[in-house]
C-alpha cells in the first residue's frame, strides 16, 4: 500500500495518544478511551473544511516537543507498516509545532530522528499554512525545506495547507515562486474548499500534484487539463465526504475523473481523525463505486508515478505492485 497524502497530526490515534502523553508527562482532557476518540477524531455533525480542521488541538498538542515529534514519526510509520506500507509520505507544518520554543529546524530535525527509528521507506513533505499574517513563518519552511532536501528518506518536497477557502490559493505565489528557484518541489491542496480556479492557481504556481482536486469536475476544460498534463490528483474519499468537498457522494467524480484520463491516486488524509485506514479507503471505493483489483491496482501504480522519491525506489516499488 502507498499513500501519498497523510498528515502526522491527523494520524495520532488513541493509542498513539496515550503513548505521547506518557512520555511528554502530559495529562490527556479525557478520562476513557471513549471520550478519547471523541476528542481525536471528527463528529458526525461536521459540515466543512472549517469543523474538520478544529480537530487537530489535541494531537497538536502532543507535538511540541523533540521527543514527542520524534516518537510521532516512528510510532505512525510503525502503525502503517503494520498495514502492509510499502511507502508512506507524511506531511506536517513545522511552524505548526513551535509553541512551546521550538524552531522550524529543530521541528525538522526531530521529524528526522523519528523517521530513523523505522524501516518503512517514508518521506517527509512540508507544509506551509494559509493565513494572512504568517508570511515570515511560511518564508522559513521554504528555507528549511530547502536546508534538508534529499530525494529519498527524508525531506522531498513542500504542501500549501489549511482554510483554502478562507485564504485563497492565488495569494501564495509569491511563495512557491521562491520555492521553484530553489528547485523544490511541490504538492498543494486545492480544489477541496474552494473550487476549480483555486486548481488553476495551483497549477500556474507550478504544483506538480494537487492535493484533493476533486472540485476540478466543476470545470470541464480544467479536467481535460489536468489529464492532457498527467498531473496527480490525491484524492481523499473519506475526508472528501466528511468534509463536504462533494455533497452527494453519490456523485463523487472518482470514476468519471478516471474514464476521463486524469491519474487518481488514493489516500486517507488524516486516518486517525477519520477513523479510516488506507485498506478501508479501497473497501469503500470498491463497494461504492465497482472499483476493480486492476483500477485498484493501476492507482498504486499512478501512487509510484507521482511519488516524491527517487527513480531506483520507483522501480522497486512497479515491481513488487507488478508482482501481486
Amino acid at each position: 500500500m502507498i499513500d501519498l497524502h497523510c498528515h502526522l497530526d491527523g494520524s495520532i490515534t488513541p493509542e498513539i495518544a496515550k503513548k505521547l502523553a506518557r512520555l511528554q508527562n502530559i495529562e490527556l482532557p479525557s478520562k476513557t478511551d471513549d471520550e478519547l476518540i471523541r476528542k481525536l477524531s471528527v463528529p458526525q455533525t461536521c459540515q466543512s473544511l472549517n469543523d474538520f480542521l478544529e480537530c487537530f488541538g489535541l494531537p497538536l498538542r502532543l507535538l511540541q516537543t523533540k521527543q514527542g515529534i520524534s516518537e510521532a514519526v516512528r510510532l505512525v510509520q510503525e502503525d502503517c507498516k503494520a498495514q502492509g506500507f510499502e511507502y508512506l509520505e507524511l506531511r506536517f507544518a513545522p511552524q505548526k509545532h513551535c509553541v512551546n520554543g521550538l524552531n522550524q529546524d529543530e521541528v525538522v530535525l526531530a521529524a528526522l530522528d523519528g523517521l530513523k527509528k523505522s524501516d518503512l521507506h517514508t518521506n517527509l513533505i512540508l507544509c506551509l499554512m494559509r493565513a494572512d499574517v504568517n508570511q515570515k513563518e511560511n518564508l522559513e519552511t521554504i528555507e528549511v525545506a530547502e536546508k534538508y532536501l534529499v530525494k529519498d528518506e527524508g525531506v522531498v518536497a513542500l504542501d500549501l495547507a489549511g482554510a483554502e477557502a478562507l485564504f485563497k490559493t492565488k495569494d501564495f505565489k509569491e511563495e512557491f515562486l521562491l520555492a521553484k528557484k530553489k528547485n523544490i518541489p511541490f504538492t498543494i491542496h486545492a480544489g477541496e474548499a474552494d473550487g476549480p480556479e483555486s486548481v488553476w492557481s495551483a497549477i500556474e504556481s507550478g504544483a506538480v500534484r494537487i492535493g484533493h482536486g476533486v472540485r476540478i469536475y466543476e470545470d470541464p476544460s480544467l479536467v481535460e487539463y489536468v489529464a492532457e498534463h498527467k498531473i496527480p490528483l490525491e484524492m481523499c474519499p473519506s475526508s472528501n465526504r466528511c468534509t463536504r468537498a462533494v455533497e452527494d457522494m453519490e456523485n463523487y467524480p472518482l470514476r468519471s475523473l478516471m474514464e476521463k484520463g486524469v491519474k487518481v491516486t488514493i489516500n486517507t488524509d488524516d486516518p486517525a481523525i477519520l477513523r479510516t485506514t488506507l485498506k478501508q479507503e479501497y473497501e469503500y471505493i470498491e463497494k461504492k463505486y465497482g472499483i476493480t483489483f486492476d483500477e485498484k491496482t493501476q492507482f498504486l501504480l499512478n501512487a509510484v508515478e507521482s511519488a516524491f522519491c527517487s527513480d531506483e525506489y520507483k522501480k522497486i516499488l512497479k515491481e513488487k505492485i507488478n508482482g501481486r
